[in-house]
């Protein structure tokens, strides 16, 4: 079994930072990759980053050259800088693990980021 625990998130006023972390827990042998995702107020969830077990990252456009993600093999943590943040960037967080084996994907319960204009 697999645990996902998100944290960092919280209330920041529009051009601030945070730092969102996902740690792992339980079987991780099999993870390919986490990645982050945001769920804004009656929005659906949408894919935000990515990183691969052997490094690899992908952004969705409206975060590219505003965050970074980045992991830690050795606490089984991934990580999401956001800095200049945007009202936009407002929602819950999830992080997402991917695994070669069923059930193949686990989410993490999520953060509440909220930026004010």
């Amino acid at each position: 079994q697999v645990q996902l625990v998100e944290s960092g998130g919280g209330l920041v006023q529009a051009g601030g930072s945070l730092r969102l972390s996902c740690a792992a827990s339980g079987s991780i042998s099999d993870m390919t990759a986490m990645g982050w995702y945001r769920q804004a107020p009656g929005k659906q969830r949408l894919w935000v980053a990515r990183i691969t077990s052997g490094g690899s990252v992908n952004y969705v456009d409206s975060v590219k050259g505003r965050s970074t993600i980045s992991r830690d093999n050795a606490k089984n943590t991934a990580y999401l800088q956001m800095n200049s943040l945007k009202p936009e960037d407002t929602g819950v967080y999830y992080c997402k693990a991917e695994y070669r084996s069923f059930p193949f994907v686990y989410w993490g319960p999520g953060t509440q980021v909220t930026v004010s204009s």
